[in-house]
């Protein structure tokens, strides 16, 4: 599966894409707001190997996509559309922070929606993250989702809980 941007090609992943996954999945400053993270090898090459069983799965529910630059063919991070239930989805994304600042998640997620709501028919399509995350509420926001409010401490991982801010955007919102 495929889905293809201006820039972009937000593909499924394989895997020979583990040695461009880890080497963001490695790194700290990336995992500092996730519940996975930092990965070794292992860690990743398992990952790799959970998407490429998700893509087998019918009907599918789960899609983890590599973010490709299209002129350099060089992959820089990933993007995710869940469904949850029938008629919602959540969004999620993850880039090298070589590459970030250029607009490439909002440009992946923007092509994530179209599909969401015009190819799998969701409803709503919501995104979390961690209120001391900035740069996210930011692409949440550039890609047209209402702040819905604060998941307090919901979510326990890496020793401790975690709020997350709650963003989502519906079908007939998406411009």
């Amino acid at each position: 599966m495929q889905l293809e941007t201006e820039r972009l090609l937000i593909r499924d992943i394989v895997e020979r894409d583990w040695p461009y996954i880890h080497a963001y999945t490695s790194m700290p400053e990336v995992t500092v707001h996730t519940a996975w993270g930092p990965n070794t090898e292992e860690d990743t090459k398992a990952y790799v190997q959970d998407v490429m069983r998700m893509q087998l799965t019918e009907p599918r529910e789960g899609y983890e996509f590599a973010i490709v630059l299209k002129k350099e063919d060089l992959l820089i991070g990933g993007a995710g559309l869940h469904l949850t239930e029938q008629t919602n989805a959540e969004i999620g994304y993850v880039l090298h922070p070589a590459h970030q600042g250029n607009g490439y998640v909002t440009e992946a997620c923007r092509a994530l929606l179209q599909f969401g709501f015009r190819e799998l028919g969701v409803h709503r399509i919501y995104a979390k993250c961690r209120p001391e995350n900035p740069a996210s509420v930011r692409v949440m926001q550039r890609i047209g989702m209402q702040r819905e409010g604060v998941l307090r401490e919901h979510w326990f991982y890496k020793g401790r809980y975690h709020d997350s801010v709650l963003y989502s955007i519906l079908d007939r919102e998406l411009d």
